[in-house]
């Protein structure tokens, strides 16, 4: 199979520099399309209208039939992709109108067959759209896949490639590159998944969570090698490649990020020179989140190509992960094309091709005897076999260093961890099941659990007392701590389901209304331009049990307007009233002030419930990648006296963390 060679493929938008450090002059992301004459208009009109009543009779035809769910998005994502463009003018250039109504026209076609029982484009090789119905806010998302003509059922090396900065790519335009383009890499016989990423985001929150269900999605239909499945990208395909090298070490046979970012602070200094000195202490601390440099001991456990252009400014993602992995005594494998810019040099390509085919043909070690784990919170909490269950302090580095050592014996070391589990799946356990083995943990000696039958070993540890023992379960029965999926800060509410509480009553202050409506209008708008969906919404009198059940409830207004808020106010570590708000011991007008926060709901712990937030960056941060990071933690007291700008809300009076049992820090 051949790919276009790179100078033909299409330059994407890229971040414009020192002009886009003005907050009071931010150009729209995604920009304005073009005005597209009346006639395409009727004509894209009338073949949506007649797109969805086709798709209305493949589901009524098909209401039956158990792979309905599954392949329905592979349909709607061609409407949702002339919809959406034509709708809210993103169409950039008169070819895209042409592409629109192929776009509609193999939408129609799929309908058909669908309609008939048929998904011919299931078997299809060489380039294939497919989409997907997400877990977070029900939206259909595509995604493109390159299926080698080789391909006959076996398990299949699948690499995914993680596209650059585009701020014109609608989802009508990457179906259009997903149907006529393979791309920057396609190694023989292998599968080459293409992630939307929820738009433009360097597949950071919802971009995240697209890249591992669209994978998912892929796997239901593809015999996918999980031992020989790779993660790349280039430029902002690059900081992504990054950043799921070192938050999901163990998922990949390898990684190879090229340009891009690996970290934000330095990263805005070389390419944005942008003044972060005077960032608020707890944006700086939530860098971590997808600072690869700050977890690059991760690296350990997944074999990593890295490259650069040698006079790309964007090499410094790479020098700078260089520098953070010597420090852990990992020297990296740094391909450099020669004088070479923003691109991927030809024969820098052939030697990352044959260095990476390389180790897929040794695979991903699924049981390896050491491994070396960081993590700043607990979203990110596992590490093949070894899980963290408890921190002592999110948001600063927890560490732990594993080894079997013995026959039956595994040494663990440790570092701002109280939870740990030992876990190793059927078949990968190599001790024996006549005998118990022994951890010794910083320095204590623990006898454990032999064993299955099976071959597979589960050890639960934690500390008591400041001294670690073995204990029944992961988590602590019926006690309210920070576990994985309920860490904070306000964006891990966006990472899973959730769904915007609307209030219907009157609120306590007019101010407060205004600006909780305000917020959640745009938080509405925003989701749709940022991460490509519409967020799911409902009155607060209708929210039901399994709405409490299923999802993060995202509650606007306050204890008078929301109806649920006011279920729950007595149960939230906040005082709120008409006349004062009290938060971590400080009291405030609250006809002028109001909290933002996360916190496990009192009606549902195992959820969220966020107070008048959605995605905490802002339109500043739309036009560099980098600053894409979550800007507030786990609260925050808002000040609307002070204007709500490209960056915040209002005025930020005080905000910070909870402690690992959710309570206040001072």
């Amino acid at each position: 199979m051949k790919y276009l060679p790179l100078f033909f493929l299409p330059v994407l938008a890229l971040a414009d520099g020192p002009k886009d450090n003005l907050a009071d002059n931010v150009r729209p992301v995604p920009p304005i399309g073009i005005d597209v004459p009346e006639a395409d208009v009727k004509a894209l009109t009338q073949g949506l209208t007649e797109l969805r009543a086709a798709i209305d009779a493949a589901v009524k035809a098909q209401s039956k039939n158990p792979k309905l769910a599954d392949l329905l998005p592979d349909v709607e994502i061609f409407y949702k992709g002339v919809d959406w463009a034509l709708k809210f003018k993103e169409i950039h250039k008169p070819a895209e109108i042409k592409s629109a109504l192929e776009t509609l026209a193999e939408g129609k076609l799929r309908a058909e067959q669908l309609k008939n029982g048929q998904s011919p484009w299931t078997t299809q090789k060489g380039l294939v759209v497919r989409g997907y119905r997400s877990k977070i806010d029900g939206s259909v998302q595509p995604y493109g896949l390159v299926i080698p003509d080789s391909y006959n059922g076996a398990a299949t090396r699948l690499d995914v490639w993680c596209h650059g900065r585009g701020e014109t790519l609608s989802e009508l335009s990457f179906i259009d590159q997903r149907r006529k383009q393979t791309g920057n890499v396609a190694p023989a016989n292998t599968i080459v998944l293409h992630p939307y990423g929820r738009y433009c985001c360097a597949n950071k929150f919802a971009g995240e969570m697209d890249l591992l269900e669209a994978l998912d999605h892929a796997k239901k239909f593809y015999h996918v090698d999980e031992d020989r499945t790779l993660v790349r990208g280039f430029s902002m395909g690059g900081a992504a490649a990054w950043q799921f090298a070192v938050n999901y070490s163990d998922k990949w046979c390898a990684a190879n990020p090229g340009a891009g970012f690996s970290e934000t602070p330095e990263f805005l200094n070389v390419f944005q020179t942008e003044d972060v000195t005077k960032v608020p202490w707890y944006e700086k601390t939530l860098w971590h989140w997808y600072n690869a440099t700050d977890s690059a001991v991760n690296l350990f456990n997944t074999p990593t190509v890295a490259y650069s252009g040698e006079i790309d400014k964007q090499k410094q993602a790479a020098d700078i992960m260089e520098k953070y992995l010597k420090a852990e005594n990992i020297d990296l494998v740094h391909i450099i094309g020669p004088q070479t810019a923003h691109k991927i040099h030809p024969d820098s390509l052939i030697e990352i091709e044959r260095r990476l085919a390389d180790i897929a043909a040794v695979g991903r070690d699924r049981s390896p005897d050491e491994i070396h784990f960081a993590t700043w919170f607990l979203r990110y909490n596992k590490m093949h076999w070894v899980a963290v269950n408890g921190l002592g302090e999110s948001w600063k580095q927890a560490r732990v260093d594993a080894k079997i050592t013995g026959a039956k014996e595994v040494t663990v070391k440790t570092s701002n961890v109280t939870a740990l589990s030992l876990d190793m799946p059927a078949g990968h356990c190599p001790f024996s099941v006549q005998e118990a083995p022994v951890v010794k943990i910083d320095g204590k000696e623990l006898t454990v659990a032999k064993p299955k039958s099976d071959r597979s070993w589960l050890v639960h540890l934690r500390k008591q007392d400041g001294q670690w023992a073995v204990v029944a379960s992961a988590q602590e029965e019926g006690k309210l701590t920070k576990h994985h999926g309920l860490s904070g800060p306000i964006d891990d509410a966006f990472m899973g389901s959730f769904l915007y509480v609307k209030p219907t009553g009157t609120a306590l202050n007019d101010k407060v209304g205004a600006w909780s409506k305000a917020e959640m209008e745009r938080a509405v708008f925003e989701w749709r331009r940022q991460f490509r969906g519409d967020a799911p919404a409902k009155a607060d009198k209708d929210i039901s049990e399994a709405d409490m059940a299923n999802n993060n409830l995202i509650l606007w207004g306050d204890p008078q307007s929301n109806a649920v808020l006011a279920k729950i106010i007595a149960k939230l570590p906040i005082q709120w009233t008409q006349d004062k708000l009290i938060a971590n011991g400080k009291t405030y007008d609250s006809k002028t002030h109001a909290p933002v926060l996360v916190y496990p709901n009192p009606l549902n712990p195992k959820r969220y419930v966020v107070i008048n937030s959605s995605f905490t960056y802002r339109e500043y941060d739309y036009l560099n990648n980098a600053r894409q990071v979550a800007k507030l933690p786990d609260w925050a007291i808002v000040d609307f006296t002070q204007p709500k700008s490209t960056r915040t809300p209002g005025g930020i009076s005080d905000a910070g963390f909870f402690g690992e049992t959710w309570e206040w820090k001072k």
